[in-house]
């Protein structure tokens, strides 16, 4: 099980990572509602490497991208939930709406995001932002395929469908 740390711990978590010869991968994303989807994921994303961190997306950032419904929970919520997974050995909560600060602070050996990102602007899917800082930095960027059918944004539409279809308007 990892733990939730704060931002300014990354450099002295890093250099002893690296001191140990450690393999690190970062990954990020809000993780409003874990599913089975995030598991898989970061499952994944963990056998990349000796050392998971995971980066959450904070409350703002989410409801810029997400829209005034979202988060559902609470970054420190979201943060505790996601360091509680074996698979995760570390979580951190970034305010910026990239990444970018992030890798260029833990500067980790694997950057991987999810199968809806490209890193190359010739590929399918959103361009990753944070690929040439992860480049410059020396990493290497793996996309890892998508689980279908799992998102926070179908679960909320299944809540929402079955309490309309058992005669519930409002909340």
């Amino acid at each position: 099980m990892g733990q939730v740390i704060q931002f300014d711990q990354l450099e002295a978590i890093r250099t002893r990572l690296e001191q140990d010869g450690k393999r690190i991968v970062l990954t990020n994303g809000h993780f409003d509602l874990l599913h089975v989807g995030h598991l898989r994921y970061l499952k994944a994303a963990r056998e990349l490497g000796d050392v998971l961190v995971v980066g959450i997306n904070d409350d703002a950032t989410t409801t810029d991208r997400k829209g005034l419904r979202r988060p559902i929970l609470p970054e420190q919520e979201r943060a505790e939930l996601v360091a509680g997974l074996t698979c995760v050995d570390f979580s951190v909560i970034f305010h910026e709406p990239t990444a970018d600060r992030l890798i260029e602070t833990l500067r980790p050996d694997v950057y991987v995001k999810g199968g809806d990102y490209t890193p190359d602007p010739d590929g399918r899917g959103t361009l990753l932002p944070e690929a040439p800082t992860v480049e410059r930095i020396g990493g290497e960027v793996r996309i890892l395929p998508l689980e279908s059918g799992h998102s926070t944004s179908a679960i909320e539409e299944r809540i929402v469908t079955r309490w309309l279809a058992h005669g519930q308007s409002e909340w």
